[in-house]
């Protein structure tokens, strides 16, 4: 029952710390955060089980895993107001050609970044853009102006 409870914890933790983090960094993994993302699952797994290394621990570790993002997914799909708290909502950072300086900082995102991404798209200047939104799973969605 430890393993459980202990799963459960570490669990809501770890949502916790991705929602925390924000989606556009973990969109754009560097080869140090490659590194550090699996320093912190050893140290979850550590916190997890401690000295079990039975087959049963790994099982119940794993299955409450299992049925906790199932519920999550169960709840977001269901109660439409736990939605942007559990999966976030899309982010207008562009409107009109126009670069929301407010909704960048919230994200901790640059123009510069913006532009790049632009670029990848076959978008030369940010003044064509009619909307541009960073949508739940970090990536930056263009609409072009017409």
């Amino acid at each position: 029952m430890d393993l459980v409870l202990r799963a459960i914890f570490l669990y809501f933790f770890v949502f916790a710390i991705t929602r925390v983090i924000g989606r556009r960094e973990l969109s754009q993994l560097a080869p140090f955060d490659i590194i550090l993302l699996i320093v912190a699952g050893d140290a979850i797994q550590q916190g997890l089980t401690q000295d079990d290394y039975s087959l049963t621990g790994a099982v119940l570790v794993v299955g409450t895993f299992a049925i906790l993002q199932l519920f999550t997914s169960y709840a977001s799909f269901k109660i439409v107001r736990l939605r942007p708290l559990l999966e976030g909502e899309p982010i207008v950072i562009i409107q009109d050609g126009k670069v929301l300086d407010r909704n960048l900082r919230r994200e901790r995102l640059t123009k510069e970044e913006i532009e790049e991404e632009a670029r990848q798209q076959q978008i030369s200047s940010l003044d064509q853009v009619q909307w541009a939104v960073l949508e739940n799973s970090g990536k930056i969605s263009f609409l072009t102006k017409s």
